[in-house]
């Protein structure tokens, strides 16, 4: 009976599988994060568009336009700083993509290094088994006696 394939690096390969699962999970978390950076960015832009397209109208007095500018400022400033933070997502998100890869290769490494010696295991166990059997038949064949 054949002996069933051990590959000694099991635990190597399930550590790394672990890995790239945590890695996956980091970067979804990493995209989710900045796709919602993204519709941060989008809100503040349209809500400073619609502003500025509103103006103060005709009819605005000198506090009017005042608090017209101060809230325009405002939007400004926070564009900036969500782009900025959205900048800072983007560079978050790449790295994730890096490590997922880099995780994903590690893995698939090991798995076709257990690919390989399972096929070596199968081939040399077959020999084994037909070299059994091969001997097995040479010794039950009589030569006949003529």
């Amino acid at each position: 009976m054949p002996k069933p394939f051990v590959f000694r690096l099991e635990k190597v390969l399930e550590y790394r599988r672990q890995l790239e699962d945590q890695a996956r999970m980091a970067l979804a978390q990493a995209q989710a994060n900045h796709q919602a950076q993204e519709a941060v960015v989008l809100d503040i832009e349209t809500r400073l568009a619609a502003h500025v397209d509103k103006g103060f109208g005709p009819k605005a007095t000198q506090p009017d336009i005042w608090l017209w500018m101060q809230y325009r400022q405002a939007l400004e400033r926070d564009l900036t700083a969500a782009k900025t933070e959205l900048q800072r997502l983007a560079l978050i998100l790449q790295n994730c993509r890096q490590q997922a890869v880099l995780r994903s290769r590690e893995k698939k490494l090991l798995e076709k290094l257990k690919d390989r010696q399972a096929r070596k295991h199968h081939v040399a166990e077959n020999l084994a088994e037909q070299k059994e059997f091969d001997e097995m038949s040479t010794l039950r064949h009589e030569p006949q006696d003529p």
